[in-house]
C-alpha cells in the first residue's frame, strides 16, 4: 500500500560525521531500513494548493530542505528512523496526491511507526488528516484531535480545494459521518482572517488562541489551552504551519508573518503535546526554500521535529 501511494523514493541522508558511536550520533546514522524504524519520515511534494490559493508558490522544494537541514543534528540518544520516499503532486492533480498521502499515512500509523511529514503547502493537512482518520486506531472508536498551529484558521468554503480549505474539508467529511471535528489553532492573526472566518469557526466550535496572546509571558494561557484540547481526544495530529512563526525566524514561506508567534512558545507547545503521549502524526508545512534567508525557515523547522520526535520517542 505504501509502495503504491509514494512515487518519489528516498534519497540516502547525508550530513556531519564526527565519528563512530552513539556519542557523536546525528539524524542521518539513523535514517534506515524501515522495517526496523520507530519513526517514519514522509514527504509531500506539493505547492498546488498554494499556487489555487493565490500564494506564492515553491513549497513543493520543502521536503527536501527539511531533510537536508535535520540530517546534521546531533541525537541525544539513539533512535530508529527511516525515510518513506515522497508523494508528489504533479499536473495539479491536488485531489488525487492527497488521497495518495492519506494512504501512505494509513499504512505508516497502522504498522506501529510515529509518522512525521514534510511539506509542501498545507494542504498535506487534508491528505494527512485522510490518513489518520482511516487508521486502524481511529476507525476502532479512539477520539482523533487536530491541532493547528498556525496564522490562519484554513477554513474556507471553496468548492475548489486548496491551502486555504483542509479544515473545512475535514469538519465537512467529519459531519457527512455524523461526527464533529475536534480541532483547535494556536497562532491565529486577526488582521489575517475575516469577520467570516472567525464566525464559521464559532458555528464549528473550534477553539482558537489569538496570536497577542502567545508570548512567553502568557504560557499560562497556552498550556491551558493546550491541555483543554488533549482532555478532549485520545490521539493526537499536530500540524504546523511555518507561517505561524515571526518573519525573523520563518522568513521562507508564503505569506510571512507581521507579528508572529514566538519559536519558544512554538517549540514549548510542540513538547508538551509530544510529551502527552497522544501523539500520532505530525506535519510541517508551507517550507518555501526559494524565500528562505539563510536557511533560516528549514533550519527552524527541522529543530522542531527534532524536539518532537525525540520526546515523543521517550513518552510512547
Amino acid at each position: 500500500m505504501i509502495v503504491e501511494a509514494v512515487n518519489r523514493a528516498p534519497q540516502r541522508w547525508s550530513g556531519r560525521d564526527d565519528g563512530p558511536g552513539p556519542e557523536h550520533l546525528r539524524w542521518h546514522h539513523v535514517v534506515g531500513a524501515e522495517g526496523t524504524a520507530d519513526i517514519a519520515f514522509l514527504g509531500f511534494r506539493s505547492d498546488e494548493g498554494v499556487r489555487r490559493n493565490k500564494g506564492r508558490p515553491g513549497a513543493a522544494d520543502g521536503p527536501r530542505a527539511i531533510r537536508e537541514a535535520l540530517a546534521s543534528m546531533a541525537l541525544p540518544a539513539p533512535v530508529a528512523a527511516a525515510d518513506a520516499g515522497d508523494v508528489e503532486v504533479t499536473d495539479g492533480a491536488l485531489e488525487s496526491g492527497q488521497e495518495r498521502l492519506g494512504r501512505a499515512v494509513t499504512g505508516l500509523l497502522d504498522d506501529g511507526r510515529f509518522v512525521v511529514v514534510f511539506g509542501g503547502g498545507h494542504e498535506i493537512a487534508y491528505g494527512s488528516y485522510l490518513g489518520i482518520a482511516e487508521s486502524a486506531r481511529v476507525r476502532s472508536g479512539a477520539k482523533l484531535g487536530v491541532l493547528n498551529l498556525d496564522a490562519h484558521f484554513d477554513l474556507r468554503a471553496d468548492e475548489t480545494p486548496s491551502s486555504g480549505t483542509p479544515f473545512r474539508q475535514m469538519a465537512d467529511r467529519e459531519r457527512q459521518r455524523g461526527e464533529g471535528v475536534h480541532y483547535a489553532v494556536l497562532g491565529i492573526s486577526q488582521p489575517s482572517n475575516t469577520k467570516a472566518l472567525f464566525d464559521t469557526a464559532d458555528e464549528l466550535g473550534v477553539d482558537y488562541l489569538l496570536d497577542d496572546h502567545c508570548g512567553p509571558a502568557n504560557l499560562v494561557v497556552v498550556d491551558e489551552f493546550v491541555d483543554r484540547f488533549l482532555a478532549g481526544c485520545d490521539v493526537v495530529y499536530l500540524t504546523i504551519d511555518l507561517d505561524v512563526l515571526p518573519a525573523a525566524v520563518a522568513p521562507g514561506v508564503s505569506a510571512p508573518a507581521a507579528y508572529g508567534v514566538p519559536l519558544e512558545t512554538i517549540q514549548h507547545v510542540c513538547e508538551r503535546v509530544a510529551a502527552s503521549g497522544k501523539l500520532a502524526l505530525c506535519d510541517v508545512a508551507e517550507l518555501n526554500p526559494g524565500l528562505d534567508i539563510d536557511n533560516r525557515t528549514a533550519r527552524t523547522a527541522a529543530r522542531l521535529v527534532h524536539r518532537i520526535a525525540t520526546t515523543q520517542r521517550t513518552h510512547r
